[in-house]
């Protein structure tokens, strides 16, 4: 819309020195510059009572509903994510009666969840141990390889000499 580049503000600085004069553009540049932070800050303004406005009228459902007609598979996983997340949230057993069946099954499914949790942590420090020797493994190989070719590169180096 209103796109200054680096030499049309040179332009502008120059032609401004020349008609303000040195004395008093200072002046003219802490001037212009509360009127661009005024102009901001109506412009904020009227962008936030323009947003307070559509959320009144209803307009963030009808944006919602929009996005689940264009994008069915998102909005499905978001429902998805939703779902999951209510579902780890009513494991909680200290909501329940202890001594109640609910209260019971829920210690159990805590405890499970712990042990599935601490299961697939150590599975994943074992599978990366496991990948850092393989990768020491190589990393030896290949400074084995390039010492050996050294060593005997002297060598021959010397049978040619001779």
């Amino acid at each position: 819309m209103f796109d200054l580049g680096w030499t049309e503000l040179l332009v502008i600085g120059v032609v401004a020195l020349i008609v303000v004069g040195p004395k008093d553009l200072p002046k003219l540049f802490r001037n212009v510059g509360r009127f661009v932070g005024k102009a901001r800050g109506m412009a904020r303004e009227f962008s936030r009572a323009m947003e307070d406005a559509a959320d009144e009228a209803g307009v963030s459902d009808i944006q919602k509903s929009f996005k689940t007609a264009t994008n069915p598979m998102g909005s499905a996983m978001d429902s998805v994510k939703q779902a999951t997340r209510d579902l780890t949230d009513s494991i909680d057993p200290t909501k329940f009666d202890p001594d109640s069946e609910t209260g019971k099954l829920a210690a159990e499914r805590a405890e499970s969840a712990k042990k599935i949790q601490a299961a697939t942590a150590r599975a994943a420090a074992e599978r990366k141990a496991k990948e850092a020797a393989e990768a020491m493994a190589k990393a030896e190989e290949a400074e084995a390889a390039l010492s050996a070719p050294a060593s005997s590169a002297p060598s021959s180096d010397s049978e040619t000499k001779a």
